[in-house]
């Protein structure tokens, strides 16, 4: 009975020592007698008990590494303290193995040396806009050493930059500064504005009343040439209905009675006014044939 339970035990030995089940994602290094000899696979895996043995188990899923906060000098001789995240992922669990004592170390590092060496060529005001550019060279950096470590590096962000105090009242300085003029040209630009505003409707309401003077002096011309025009149409009228008047029979005389009438009220008038001196035609034969025609014409009438 005994050496039925001490063979059922080396049995359960035998057989989980034998049989190993990896979960997803993961990579079991397998040594047989103290030499690599194969990487287990998800799943269940078949061993040489007291032969093979498990030496490196490696989680093949992205993992953060919090990369810790360091003194950077920029190239205007300005310390900043930055600290950052890194994320990386096991691409080969041999090498990750064998590649380094302790990769997770070995990227911590090199990541901090390639952050002091990327902020050392830009100046302060550079760190704060190039963030990206300062994370895609850090991991371009980590990359290409973290290979022979089976690792691949996926990204690194800057979590935070802290200039010192000093620099930080100066900065904010500067953009309170910055943010009053700002002030002052949007104030500028108003005025302007407004002026410009006031400038082009002073202009539009000068056109529109020298529009209205305009057409206000058309319109009053054209009154006045309408006027011109009837007044000259009932003249020439006038003038038509006289002359066809002067072609009847008696026209002619009557025209003549007609003058030496105003003729001689004309002469009436003068004479009757002392104020008024009286001029004498040279000739006063022709008047008085005028007159003396002029009353035979009355004569005859009646």
């Amino acid at each position: 009975m005994e050496i039925a339970i001490l063979l059922f035990i080396i049995a359960v030995i035998f057989v989980t020592r034998a049989l190993k089940v990896v979960p997803q994602q993961h990579a079991w290094v397998v040594e047989r007698l103290g030499k690599y000899h194969g990487t287990l696979t998800p799943g269940l895996n078949i061993l040489v008990p007291f032969v093979d043995k498990v030496a490196y188990k490696h989680v093949l899923k992205e993992i953060p590494l919090d990369i810790a906060s360091q003194v950077c000098i920029t190239k205007d001789n300005t310390q900043l303290q930055v600290d950052g995240i890194l994320y990386f992922q096991v691409t080969d669990a041999m090498r990750a193995s064998y590649g380094s004592s302790n990769y997770i170390i070995a990227i911590s590092q090199l990541a901090q040396t390639s952050l002091r060496s990327v902020i050392g060529k830009l100046e302060l005001d550079k760190t704060f806009e190039e963030r990206d550019i300062i994370n895609a060279q850090v991991v371009a950096a980590i990359d290409e050493a973290a290979l022979n470590w089976g690792v691949k590096v996926l990204r690194y962000e800057i979590k935070d930059l802290t200039p010192p105090k000093e620099i930080l009242h100066a900065m904010q300085a500067q953009i309170t500064a910055e943010r009053e003029k700002r002030a002052l040209i949007a104030a500028s630009e108003g005025r302007r504005q407004e002026q410009i505003n006031i400038a082009t409707g002073e202009r539009e309401a000068f056109i529109a009343r020298s529009e209205g003077e305009k057409q206000a002096a058309i319109n009053q011309a054209q009154g006045e040439a309408a006027s011109i025009t009837a007044v000259a149409d009932a003249t020439a009228q006038a003038i038509e209905r006289i002359a066809a008047a002067i072609r009847q029979p008696g026209g002619e005389q009557a025209v003549q009675l007609k003058v030496a009438e105003k003729a001689v009220e004309a002469y009436g008038k003068v004479a009757a006014d002392s104020s008024t001196t009286l001029i004498i035609p040279g000739n006063m034969s022709e008047v008085s044939a005028l007159i003396a025609t002029a009353m035979k014409m009355v004569g005859s009438n009646k």
